[in-house]
């Protein structure tokens, strides 16, 4: 029987994938889980499973292809064996019609919808497409089109900032899109039909200098500032800070954390953090949200986004119906998802369904910090450095000074639906729970 591998949904807002690496070819045979193809989203990089034991009979979809979600990319024969699949070198199909829309090679009309990968390759490449004559399909612009122009401006430049031979002074520097520009053209309307234009400010061009150093865009940092600049955006950020004494929860982990690291749990501030954040989401669920366009929803499960620092950039991953954990069962939790996250291991389901966002600042934090709200949700709190600070203790009705060990915490908010006073209920409950230190271990 035909099993069709498709191309899956890796994250709710995700709708496009790009065949990155084929790890089988036709005539394999595969078993069932194991990973045949890598490919590449707007999240993360994963490996997509075989759904099926059988023999690879059919490669659709060629490597650096963009295919839709739930497009056919592949086809196994469940049950057959090596010997009675097609032997000889990969042959890719054509793509369904709908499939092909979105494809590599597949290009638009000029002046109108681009390809993701036109669109991807033009912004990267600092290429306007409306200045391109497309050699498409009824004058559509395609990728080879934008990588045309690129190299053609290219030589222009480097013509002009080659050295004469008999010249007799250095010539002038080369003139190159300036690194400031904007990441990328933002979208007409954003969320609840917000409109968004770039203006018509814009910088001067960048002129290289000796010694200076361009660090060309990785595709994951690409899309970490395209996030941001969309965040920035559509959601009017506002932020509120409180500083906490974290004395009681301190002496809480001091008395727990021994017997828990022998047991291999590392019992971390931030796992107290995550517990009293879930709690007051739940107390809070206006702050446990999303924007629609013409609504608001109040969101039933509490998935609490980590964001942990990778080699790559940084990454969210998500840790589901977090307010149903123990503080040793975050603990658990976050340390295996920020593991697998540093190792490159994480899978874009995995970054997936956030409602609410943690940002740690590690062991080299600063005093404070605002930090950007993670689309869709509509907070994200921001922990800054624990450090002892004086403080002001009541001993037997006396006030008196105190060494305890004190943390500021942020909280970015999106005020098209949360207010003041819900944003700062929720944090004043963050604050009460870990300046109380009793939690459930």
């Amino acid at each position: 029987m035909a099993v069709r591998v498709v191309m899956p949904q890796l994250g709710e807002s995700v709708v496009e994938g790009t065949i990155t690496k084929w790890l089988v070819k036709e005539g394999d045979t595969v078993t069932k889980d194991q990973p045949i193809v890598e490919v590449a989203t707007d999240k993360a990089d994963s490996e997509v499973p075989a759904p099926a034991s059988g023999v690879i009979t059919k490669i659709i979809a060629a490597e650096g292809q963009v295919v839709p979600t739930n497009s056919e990319i592949a086809s196994i024969e469940s049950g057959a064996v090596a010997s009675t699949a097609v032997a000889s070198a990969p042959v890719v199909a054509e793509l369904p019609k709908a499939a092909a829309a979105e494809s590599v090679d597949v290009a638009v009309q000029a002046g109108g919808p681009l390809s993701p990968t036109v669109k991807k390759a033009a912004r990267e490449l600092g290429v306007d497409v409306s200045q391109i004559p497309g050699t498409g399909d009824r004058g559509r612009v395609t990728k080879q089109d934008v990588e045309r122009a690129a190299t053609n401006r290219a030589g222009v430049n480097g013509a002009a900032a080659a050295p004469v031979a008999s010249a007799p002074s250095a010539p002038p520097p080369a003139v190159r899109p300036s690194a400031s520009a904007p990441v990328s053209a933002a979208p007409t309307t954003g969320s609840a039909g917000v409109p968004i234009s770039p203006g018509a400010f814009r910088v001067p061009p960048y002129v290289e200098q000796a010694g200076d150093e361009i660090v060309p865009f990785s595709r994951r940092r690409r899309i970490i500032a395209d996030h941001m600049v969309y965040s920035r955006h559509v959601a009017p950020h506002v932020m509120t800070i409180a500083e906490i004494d974290m004395h009681k929860t301190h002496r809480l982990r001091e008395q727990h954390k021994s017997a828990l690291k022998a047991e291999g749990v590392n019992l971390t501030f931030l796992s107290f953090v995550a517990a009293a954040t879930v709690r007051a989401l739940r107390e809070n669920p206006l702050v446990n949200s999303r924007v629609l366009d013409n609504a608001f929803v109040k969101l039933k499960h509490i998935n609490l986004g980590i964001a942990v620092e990778t080699p790559e950039g940084l990454v969210v991953p998500v840790i589901r119906d977090a307010d149903r954990l123990t503080v040793r069962g975050l603990a658990v939790a976050i340390d295996e998802v920020a593991a697998r996250a540093r190792a490159g291991k994480i899978t874009a389901d995995d970054l997936a369904g956030a409602t609410f966002t943690i940002s740690n600042p590690g062991l080299k934090g600063n005093f404070v910090g605002a930090a950007v709200i993670s689309q869709p949700n509509v907070g994200i709190l921001r922990t800054g450095e624990i450090v002892k600070r004086p403080v002001v203790v009541e001993v037997d009705g006396q006030d008196s000074i105190a060494i305890h060990p004190v943390m500021f915490a942020a909280l970015s908010y999106d005020h098209r639906i949360v207010d003041g006073v819900a944003a700062n209920n929720f944090l004043f409950r963050v604050t009460e729970l870990l300046e109380g230190g009793t939690f459930d271990l």
